[in-house]
């Protein structure tokens, strides 16, 4: 089958790595890809969100599958795009509807399904500016420390956790009257403070049946040691220790089960992967969070220890048949390490030449996440620019592999951390 794969990120490399060993690829496409995805396929210069580009290329292409890395394109809607145009509905999309995506697009959504449904999740109350003084006195008489969410799409940063009454009011009043996360903030989630270690569990779905793949933890500050700011991810590592089969039969009976029976009782188009941030309290699962793809840098890590065929799993779900597959995991540990710009963060560079990346092996894979072509050499494009991804018997053994070669990397105001899965080695 021909493939038209949509983003630029490592997350987006993993995916094209993965689907291009598949015997069922034909020729894969990577819109717009990066140096990496240009290994895989064929990179395409072409937006995720720029849908009437995307239908004239499918038409062009005889494309047999879309496959939407990042949330941009499935919250905008290209799954209902694809289903209400007669010349691509023989096009499958693998991701939800624009409805469903709303589980990613909205946190105030995600929360009133997880009410319905009776999902385990922190306590909460959303504000906007028609009840803003109402959530500021809400704030005042608040326990500490307080979350408060954007309830749109911030591109990962409209998550503040604050430690004084007085900082969340400012917070709050800076999403909501000075547009602080844009048109995401609008809308304020205020949540209750859970303390725990957090997981990331995904699944493969086709709206009835699922499939649950490696689970993986990822580190979000820059800092090593989980200090200073957050970013898009510093690294990931699979399996999570403490997800055991006790632990994840709860997470499938508490939370997976009745997402996907929730999503079919409500009539909600579902197609594709479920990303179910979570964090253990006391050995009980909670929601924080739904995502309507792979998370990224976890996918780094996720891709590498499935062993099954990417593009037979997602036929099965195109067919409905995703309940007679099974899901096998190879049984070494696999630890992310991701080398970002100096700044990143914030303010960052770009067009820094890159050296020493090595060819990837049965036990390490360098995945390209923010990198571009620049004649003959591989230059920087992006905060996130490389994850080092080993796999080993135990997770020490594939940190320190992965350091090894991060070290090995050269570009300008490389940074990185070397503690990725410290509380487990």
């Amino acid at each position: 089958m021909n493939v038209l794969l949509l983003g630029s990120g490592g997350r987006e490399h993993a995916l094209a790595r993965k689907m291009s060993q598949s015997p069922q690829c034909g020729q894969l496409f990577i819109a717009p890809g990066n140096a990496g995805t240009s290994q895989c396929g064929t990179n395409v210069d072409m937006g995720v969100s720029e849908f009437e580009k995307i239908r004239a290329f499918c038409l062009e292409n005889a494309i047999d599958l879309v496959v939407p890395g990042s949330e941009e394109a499935l919250v905008n809607g290209i799954y209902d795009f694809f289903a209400g145009d007669a010349a691509l509905q023989h096009i499958p999309v693998m991701g939800p509807s624009q409805e469903g995506a709303r589980l990613e697009g909205s946190k105030a959504f995600a929360k009133l399904f997880m009410q319905r449904h009776q999902i385990p999740t922190a306590a909460y109350r959303e504000f906007n500016a028609d009840n803003f003084e109402e959530g500021v006195a809400y704030l005042q008489q608040h326990s500490l420390p307080i979350v408060l969410k954007a309830d749109g799409l911030a591109a990962g940063k409209g998550v503040v956790i604050t430690s004084s009454h007085e900082e969340a009011v400012t917070e709050f009043e800076q999403m909501i009257r000075d547009a602080k996360f844009g048109d995401a903030g609008k809308t304020v989630v205020i949540e209750q403070f859970l303390t725990g270690i957090e997981l990331s569990v995904f699944v493969l779905t086709d709206g009835h049946s699922y499939q649950i793949l490696p689970e993986a933890k990822d580190y979000k500050r820059i800092g090593e040691g989980d200090k200073g700011l957050n970013t898009g991810g510093m690294g990931a590592v699979s399996p999570v220790p403490f997800a055991d089969a006790a632990f994840m039969k709860k997470v499938e009976d508490q939370v997976i089960r009745p997402t996907v029976t929730g999503l079919s009782k409500e009539g909600i188009k579902y197609n594709g992967f479920i990303f179910f941030g979570l964090i253990n309290v006391e050995g009980e699962p909670f929601v924080i969070e739904y995502n309507c793809r792979m998370g990224d840098p976890e996918t780094e890590v996720v891709m590498p220890r499935l062993q099954n065929d990417l593009l037979e799993l997602f036929t099965a779900v195109i067919d409905g048949k995703l309940a007679e597959q099974t899901i096998y995991a190879d049984s070494r540990a696999a630890a992310t390490v991701m080398l970002v710009s100096k700044g990143y963060p914030e303010a960052y560079e770009k067009n820094k030449v890159i050296t020493g990346i090595p060819a990837p092996t049965n036990d390490q894979i360098v995945f390209h996440a923010g990198t571009k072509a620049s004649g003959a050499e591989i230059v920087s494009n992006g905060g996130r620019v490389l994850a080092v991804t080993s796999l080993a018997t135990n997770l020490a053994m594939a940190l320190a592999h992965s350091v090894q070669t991060a070290e090995q990397i050269a570009f300008e105001g490389k940074t990185y951390r070397r503690d990725i899965g410290y509380e487990f080695i």
